[in-house]
């Protein structure tokens, strides 16, 4: 990695920031499937990270290349199941902006993210992939990280 990119936890203060990596990765993500899946609204992505944030639900580290705006971001949360023996993490949103995708930058965000698991004692990481062709790419990351397949599709219903 570039020296001059450091990683950092986010807080309150870099929410505006994460949110509008997190408006480019869902529009990536609808441009790739040509589905409109995603409702993004800055303000409200905003003010619900900084809410996750003062709460300690959501964690996020933010890749940062010197003083100038982020290069990507990885955001994790704690979930519990009996299959997982106990705490564990996923990974909700991974995004590196474009121009830093060759820098090897998601590697060592996922890195952070591994060691910031075991810190907290979790078993596990866990991410989905949508099993399109448009995201082969994505699978093939993740798996040279060292996740595998675990079976199973990520489903939901709106309440």
């Amino acid at each position: 990695m570039n020296a001059s990119i450091t990683i950092h936890r986010a807080t309150a203060d870099d929410a505006q920031e994460v949110a509008i990596m997190v408006g480019e990765l869902l529009s990536e993500i609808m441009s790739a499937i040509g589905v409109q899946a995603f409702n993004f609204d800055l303000d409200e992505t905003t003010a619900r990270l900084q809410d996750f944030f003062s709460h300690e639900k959501y964690f996020v580290f933010v890749a940062r290349s010197g003083s100038l705006s982020p290069s990507g971001f990885i955001a994790l949360y704690e979930s519990y199941a009996l299959y997982a023996e106990g705490a564990f993490g996923t990974i909700p949103e991974l995004y590196v902006r474009p121009a830093y995708r060759k820098n090897k930058l998601g590697l060592h965000l996922v890195s952070q993210a591994k060691s910031f698991g075991a810190s907290r004692g979790w078993t596990r990481l866990e991410v989905t992939t949508p099993p399109l062709p448009q995201f082969d790419r994505t699978l093939a990351f993740y798996e040279r990280e060292g996740f595998a397949i675990s079976g199973g599709r990520k489903l939901k219903v709106a309440l």
